[in-house]
């Protein structure tokens, strides 16, 4: 058993279709805020959207790798396949019946471990679960409830989250051939819960659109994340060097059931290059890229926030 814990989730990315559709549903549908309008680091030829609550706090950041020409993905055993927000449960019944009224489908909520789940179906197909906790804030305020691992065999991620990143058990649900083992960090941050889930003769996932690319975990500054780099290093993890993303520093791996996992800094934040009130009005781009912004603008498709 770790002499830490992780805090909780820093942030989700997935993969999407066109923009457009993506900036509308999460900004019109689901009232998040598009906090910062990139590109990927790796291909400038292509936005990296953040989305989040009116702060940009870490816990409430949606990132998306929109490909205009994207093929649809599956999730499957390997991949994270959901991530939930936390609404309050005086409005969650609002929330659902709003959500619906603006033009998603919205799913009969479910119950899993005593909380109501529905599931809001975004452009691509994908699923984003809105999560009934106590209280009354909407998706925006609340931020993560949590994400799912899809997984062949749920031990060996089990163990390195409980045994290496202080996770604890919170709840096991099985039928039918399903099942769910819930994982909760110790504390009140933001998307604090990790499901790992698994079916019975699931096919492997395949990247593409409405697929997660990673899942991101928060550590506090650049100190407390060359800690957790050597733990996962001891943990028999193959983790990256520190890469600068510009609003945080990065280091990934791979956990041993196939998903990516991410650990990034709380530090520098989304304000680092503009201010509060004018977050992802203005496309920003890395030292590097600047040279060549006429050139990326002119490669990117237009999109209205």
């Amino acid at each position: 058993m770790t002499d830490k814990h992780i805090t909780g989730l820093h942030h989700v990315t997935a993969i999407s279709g066109p923009p457009q559709a993506n900036v509308d549903f999460f900004t019109r549908l689901l009232d998040q805020r598009l906090v910062k309008k990139t590109v990927n680091f790796d291909d400038p030829g292509t936005y990296h959207l953040y989305y989040g609550n009116r702060t940009a706090d870490p816990g409430t950041i949606l990132t998306f790798f929109p490909f205009v020409g994207a093929r649809p993905g599956r999730p499957g055993p390997g991949m994270a396949s959901a991530y939930g927000y936390s609404v309050g449960a005086d409005v969650f019944d609002h929330w659902t019946k709003e959500v619906a009224a603006r033009g998603a489908k919205v799913s009969d909520p479910v119950e899993r471990f005593g909380q109501s789940v529905v599931s809001v179906t975004d452009p691509d197909g994908a699923a984003v679960e809105l999560i009934a906790e106590p209280g009354s804030h909407d998706p925006a305020e609340g931020g993560f409830h949590s994400t799912t691992l899809w997984l062949h065999d749920l031990g060996p991620t089990q163990r390195l989250l409980v045994d290496h990143m202080g996770y604890e058990e919170a709840g096991h649900e099985s039928a039918g051939g399903v099942e769910r083992l819930r994982l909760k960090a110790p504390g009140d941050a933001r998307g604090t819960v990790v499901d790992l889930y698994r079916e019975d003769g699931a096919r492997r996932g395949v990247p593409g659109a409405g697929t997660i690319h990673h899942v991101a975990f928060r550590a506090r500054d650049d100190a407390d994340q060359l800690d957790w780099r050597d733990r996962m290093l001891r943990a028999g993890m193959q983790v990256t060097p520190v890469i600068d993303r510009q609003y945080f520093n990065a280091i990934y791996f791979r956990e041993p059931g196939g998903v990516l996992f991410e650990i990034a800094t709380d530090p520098p934040g989304f304000t680092r290059d503009e201010p509060l009130e004018s977050l992802g009005q203005a496309l920003k781009l890395p030292d590097q890229y600047e040279p060549i912004r006429d050139r990326i603008e002119a490669a990117l498709p237009r999109i209205k926030a």
